[in-house]
């Protein structure tokens, strides 16, 4: 396919951009720049920016595409997509996009996003800045250890275990999928990409990993680690404990609805008899029998067993057949 009629098919599809837009006043304008032309529409949504970089966008971008949308009040990055996807959907968009506003990302990647959807490959498609190995091992170390750790326990509570790089924002989505989202209950801050993930996980949406390099310059975030590490933790047990809530009980049954709470029932319940058992010991300056030893480790070890297994089927169940297929289009 030639490169003219590559633009056209793109062209055809659908295609918007949406940009949170605070405090990039700096980086926005190049940014919106670099968007292809055959990028249907562009929203810039100002999350009530200090900078105010909706007016900027307005003073000193002409492109016919940008359509400028205001909030009054801060409601985070979450918001302010969420903003931009209902504009997008209202007016028609097939694929949405979203782009920070900070440069960062590439917008010349915004096929390689598209095109897994287009084909119908996905529902979803995100940034992963950790195919490149050699990159990788430039990275400090403690970047590379954090943000395993929040893969993790995003494979945990999103269902989706083979992602990884969970907070990169360069996302895309099939609309059709985004208006079944429950926006109303995603989280507005900077948890807003892992819960998207929850979200997409109880829809059943096929979501895909999309190799990226991030581009560094003079932006500086606004995510401090320090103060959202206990705020992510616990909402990723709140996701994790929905989720199997709502997969393996509410909307099914499987043999790993049967595994998870009996292997735990086994684990916990030969923890707590070896402990009692060990305590008295304890107090009573005698050694525990080798018989009761095996009474508490035998639980345990097949506890241990039934809730390998449950993770097993539960890596097995991602979803694999893309949701914007079988559902048809609703007006939010």
């Amino acid at each position: 396919m030639t490169s003219t009629s590559y633009e056209t098919q793109m062209s055809s599809a659908r295609i918007a951009v949406v940009i949170p837009s605070y405090k990039v006043t700096r980086h926005i304008a190049p940014l919106i720049a670099s968007i292809p032309s055959y990028v249907w529409k562009i929203y810039v949504v100002d999350d009530a920016c200090p900078d105010q970089s909706g007016n900027f966008v307005k003073a000193n971008c002409s492109d016919p595409r940008i359509t400028v949308v205001f909030h009054e009040v801060n409601q985070g990055v979450g918001g302010a997509v969420m903003t931009g996807y209902r504009a997008a959907i209202k007016d028609g968009a097939q694929v949405i996009v979203k782009i920070d506003g900070d440069g960062q990302m590439d917008p010349a990647l915004i096929p390689n996003f598209v095109d897994p959807i287009l084909s119908g490959e996905a529902d979803y498609t995100k940034g992963n800045r950790f195919f490149d190995l050699e990159k990788v091992r430039a990275m400090p170390k403690v970047r590379l250890f954090g943000n395993a750790v929040l893969s993790l326990m995003t494979k945990l509570s999103s269902g989706y275990w083979d992602l990884f790089d969970p907070t990169n924002g360069y996302t895309a989505i099939h609309a059709r999928v985004a208006e079944h989202l429950p926006m109303e209950k995603l989280s507005r801050r900077y948890f807003f990409e892992t819960d998207v993930l929850f979200r997409l996980n109880t829809l059943r949406a096929v979501v895909m990993d999309v190799p990226m390099e991030a581009q560094y310059g003079d932006e500086v975030s606004n995510l401090k680690i320090s103060k959202i590490v206990t705020e992510f933790l616990f909402k990723h047990a709140r996701n994790f404990m929905k989720r199997i809530g709502y997969n393996y009980y509410l909307r099914d049954m499987s043999l790993g609805s049967l595994e998870l709470p009996v292997g735990l029932l086994l684990f916990c319940g030969g923890g707590v008899f070896g402990i009692y058992h060990w305590a008295n010991s304890m107090r009573a300056g005698v050694e525990t029998s080798s018989g009761t030893v095996m009474l508490a480790a035998l639980p345990i070890l097949m506890g241990i067993q039934l809730i390998l297994s449950f993770f097993g089927q539960d890596i097995a169940a991602v979803p694999r057949t893309p949701l914007h297929k079988k559902i048809s289009r609703h007006v939010l």
